[in-house]
């Protein structure tokens, strides 16, 4: 499974943002801009909020099971595999959402003097605010369950998993 890149995500976020920018001037000039959801912030902070725990739970039980306690409860291989593509896939999605709303807030920073248009750039501001977050826990949650290096391993066996 490849790792996630900043340079991808980095560049999904600016292309989506001018598109977004562009598509705003062209909306704007034949008719009213559709405004930026309330939830739209809220729904990405849950889904960071979803990775950090799923990371930090992840990461407990993978600390329990390496100190061989007793009553630690595994973590199951493909368990691991489903969390890290719902992060990479969450984080590739809140960039192109980000960059969504960083273009047309963007846009609406041209008429803050607006109280409707300023509210949307907030909307829009803290939605970007909340994409990042994503990003981050994404990139936490990968961390965590990265299998360690053949260099890592004492005896640098090929699969990254410890011989015995």
């Amino acid at each position: 499974m490849k790792q996630l890149r900043l340079g991808v995500l980095a560049g999904l976020f600016v292309a989506a943002g001018v598109l977004s920018w562009a598509g705003a001037r062209l909306w704007e000039s034949f008719g009213t801009l559709p405004s930026v959801p309330i939830a739209a912030p809220i729904v990405l902070a849950a889904i960071a909020a979803i990775l950090t725990a799923t990371a930090l739970s992840l990461r407990s039980r993978l600390k329990a099971q390496r100190e061989r306690r007793p009553g630690a409860k595994g973590v199951e291989p493909l368990m691991a595999a489903r969390a890290v593509v719902f992060g990479q896939a969450s984080a590739l999605v809140a960039a192109l959402v980000s960059g969504m709303y960083g273009g047309t807030g963007a846009f609406l920073l041209g008429s803050l003097d607006i109280p409707s248009r300023r509210d949307q750039a907030i909307y829009a501001g803290f939605s970007v605010l909340a994409g990042v977050a994503v990003i981050a826990a994404a990139f936490f949650l990968e961390r965590v369950c990265k299998l360690p290096d053949d260099s890592d391993s004492p005896q640098g066996g090929g699969t990254g998993t410890a011989h015995a």
